[in-house]
Parts: structure tokens; C-alpha cells; sequence
């Protein structure tokens, strides 16, 4: 199985999520893979990537056809508990862009 999302030919969105973890799950492995389901079930959902290392570093790149389906997943009830226990539970620190994709390439053979 690829961890590389299927994606469209662009335009559309990316929604990238860079965290430090605290220590220990504390529930956030169960959660993390509820999230990625729910979002799955999501109109304009499209895919995601996520990595993460041994220090906590951990890098989601959620992607999506338009914004309006960002915007819509974002007020997800589910979704807002978790961003609030992430705050309160799960994150040193954690930085989210948005990014509008105009041009993506893959490789090495090129696109």
C-alpha cells in the first residue's frame, strides 16, 4: 500500500499539520485513526499523508477539492473535540497551514 495520497490533477487544497507530541498515547493513536476515517466519509475529501519520528515530531497533510470542504471538516464535532484535546493533551506545539496546490509533480520520472 502507498503512503502517498491519489491525487488530482490540481488545483486543490492542502491542509498541513506539524506537531510535537507530549509523551505518552493518552488516547491519541485511537483518536488520530477515528479522524482520518471520519474524514475519509467528508465531501471534498480527497486524501492524506502522515509521518511521524521517534521525538514526536509528526506531519499530517490532509488534502481537499475546495475550500468550502476544508472549511466544512474543520466544524466537525468530532473533529473539534479532538482539535481541543490536541490543545489540552496531545501537542507541546503544533503548526497548521493551509495552502492552495497550483502546480505538483511526481517523481523521479517527473509528471
Amino acid at each position: 500500500m502507498s503512503r502517498f495520497a491519489p491525487l488530482p490533477d490540481p488545483p486543490y487544497y492542502a491542509v498541513i499539520f506539524t506537531v510535537q507530541r507530549t509523551e505518552g498515547d493518552l488516547g491519541y493513536g485511537a483518536m488520530a485513526d477515528e479522524m482520518v476515517r471520519l474524514a475519509k466519509a467528508q465531501p471534498g475529501y480527497i486524501g492524506v499523508e502522515t509521518t511521524r519520528d521517534e521525538t514526536g515530531l509528526g506531519i499530517t497533510v490532509s488534502y481537499w477539492q475546495d475550500e468550502a470542504s476544508l472549511l466544512a471538516w474543520k466544524d466537525v464535532a468530532q473533529h473539534l473535540l479532538a482539535q481541543k484535546l490536541g490543545k489540552t493533551r496531545w501537542y507541546d506545539h503544533y503548526t497548521l497551514r493551509v495552502a492552495k496546490v497550483e502546480r505538483a509533480y511526481d517523481g523521479p520520472e517527473g509528471r
